[in-house]
């Protein structure tokens, strides 16, 4: 039935069905085409919602927080009634706030100090108000820490405002850091200022070159050798200290450094003050750091007026002194610095034996040992190698004068000093003291004679020298007066001996007065014999008698 109805409803009509055909394909290709714009939108918005969570994310990976003030479209909404705030995951890191990205801006202004916090304030006002951006630097209460705040405005492409943000990055290591190098160059400075001072306050000119031999530095002392200049002018102009003839003293001399890499040194002589003096110019060379290619001199000037002048007077001393020691009977010497003989008298030749035009020559020390040791004039020693090498290395080691004996194999005995030469070397003096040796020996034996004669006497007897001291005594006397040998030994006086025998009157009433009456009998030439009494009954005679050399020879015999 429907079928029919509809078969009949289509005949009676059929414009009015192929209208309704076409609205519904009209309709049903709209459908479609609103569905494919959808879904165009829909992957639109997508990308858009991705790019703004990147963009979100972006800054949360910032390392600077960041606090925003965000504003809503003017076209829809009044932006200043309408502000929305919002904190940065970063700076509540940062600042350490316990609401999170839920803190508010005045959870933030907490965190510094009140005058800051109220700076903060009028600065985010005037962002706000006026957009007028700001950047300043502030600590954080309770904390080493220092922020940096930059505040800013963003504005749309059109006009539109978007936010006012004020960003906070940590820049406690960078001011740190800054601190830390602001510290360093003062220190540099000071280093500098001193290096500066040192060389500046040297009493004589110095300057330092380059490698191309330009003038780098010089000090004020350079400034007394180049008339009407500065510093600023002698390095400007290159102004060289310059000599007689007009020419640089010490550029050609910095050269030869440079290329020998050697301090080279030069006498000069310069008109100073109207004077001519005597100057050591010197230039040392050395690597510049951190370029061993390039090799940069320092150079001096000093002034060796007075040193040139002492020079000359110690060479005219010195020679006058070896004149005056040609003419002395003892046998001198001189072996310079290279040890070659350059001074030797004639009692020098006589005594070793020498040929005076082999000595003119100049030999070695060690050509002189060898050559004596020929003639068997030096002491026998079983290594003469060793015994050699001791004497040469004896020229570096001398420093005061130093005294020896040389016992010959004929007998004799040289005395033998040697002492450093002021010019460099080693001055030598012989002496033959045989014969003092000989008599030296007579004169102990006969005093060990007389002492064996004095202690075989019977009599004790004591000896007073012309100075008033003991001079000799016998071992009858110490048994006599009951003394200690130790106390003769010291070589006491007539008083002090005196006193030593106190004890044997101790029954005088007056001792000073006796002593000074016994004293007195002994230095008296006429006093022939006293006798004196001891408190034990012991009687004994005193006999003073003057020897030919003002001794006095006191002799004691107790009587039976």
């Amino acid at each position: 039935m429907n079928k029919e109805l509809m078969l009949d409803m289509f005949y009676a009509a059929p414009e009015l069905w192929y209208i309704l055909l076409v609205v519904f394909l009209l309709l049903l290709g709209f459908l479609f085409f609103s569905q494919i714009k959808i879904l165009k939108l829909t992957q639109k918005n997508y990308f858009i919602n991705r790019d703004r969570e990147r963009y979100a994310e972006t800054l949360y990976a910032s390392k600077d927080g960041y606090f925003a003030f965000i504003y809503p479209d003017e076209k829809v909404n009044d932006p200043q009634n309408f502000v929305k705030e919002r904190c940065s995951r970063r700076l509540a890191v940062i600042l350490d706030l316990s609401q999170g990205t839920s803190s508010t801006f005045e959870d933030v202004l907490k965190c510094f100090y009140k005058e800051d916090a109220k700076k903060i304030s009028k600065y985010v006002s005037l962002l706000q108000e006026d957009g007028v951006s700001f950047e300043e630097d502030f600590n954080l209460k309770n904390s080493n820490r220092r922020l940096n705040l930059t505040g800013t405005r963003i504005n749309a492409s059109d006009g539109n405002l978007y936010c006012d943000m004020i960003w906070f990055r940590d820049v406690s290591e960078e001011i740190n850091q800054i601190t830390v190098l602001e510290n360093e160059k003062k220190a540099a400075f000071l280093h500098s200022q001193q290096l500066e001072d040192i060389i500046d306050n040297l009493p004589y000119p110095s300057w330092l070159r380059d490698d191309a031999l330009n003038l780098v530095l010089v000090n004020k002392k350079y400034l007394d050798f180049v008339k009407g200049a500065n510093k600023y002018d002698i390095i400007t102009h290159q102004i060289e200290i310059t000599g007689l003839n007009n020419t640089s003293i010490s550029k050609a001399l910095a050269e030869q450094a440079q290329s020998l890499n050697r301090i080279q040194k030069q006498d000069i002589n310069l008109i100073k003050k109207g004077q001519h003096c005597s100057f050591e110019v010197w230039e040392s060379p050395f690597h510049l750091e951190g370029y061993l290619d390039k090799i940069w001199t320092v150079g001096a000037l000093i002034d060796i007026t007075e040193l040139d002048t002492l020079k000359r007077n110690l060479k005219q001393h010195h020679n006058a002194h070896l004149e005056i020691l040609g003419t002395l009977g003892t046998a001198f010497a001189v072996f310079d610095n290279t040890k070659k003989l350059s001074f030797y008298n004639q009692a020098f030749a006589h005594l070793w034996q020498q040929d005076v035009s082999w000595l003119d020559t100049a030999p070695s020390y060690t050509s002189f040992l060898e050559n004596v040791r020929e003639k068997r004039l030096l002491p026998e020693v079983p290594d003469f190698r060793s015994y050699k090498n001791d004497e040469i290395k004896a020229f570096s080691e001398i420093l005061e004068p130093k005294e020896d004996m040389l016992h010959l194999p004929n007998g004799n005995t040289i005395r033998r000093v040697r002492s450093p030469h002021p010019m460099g070397g080693v001055i030598f003096a012989f002496e033959d003291v045989s014969d003092r040796l000989a008599t030296r020996r007579a004169y102990n034996a006969l005093l060990q004679v007389q002492e064996e004669i004095l202690n075989n006497l019977f009599d004790a007897v004591i000896i007073f020298g012309s100075n008033g001291r003991l001079k000799a005594y016998n071992q009858a006397y110490l048994s006599l007066w009951k003394l200690e040998e130790l106390f003769l030994q010291k070589e006491p006086s007539l008083s002090e001996i005196l006193e030593e025998q106190r004890s044997f009157f101790s029954n005088v009433d007056n001792w000073n007065e006796f002593k000074e009456d016994i004293i007195a009998h002994l230095m008296n030439a006429n006093t022939k014999t006293f006798r004196l009494i001891r408190n034990d009954g012991v009687q004994i005679e005193i006999l003073s008698s003057l020897l030919s050399d003002d001794s006095i020879m006191v002799t004691s015999k107790v009587l039976q």
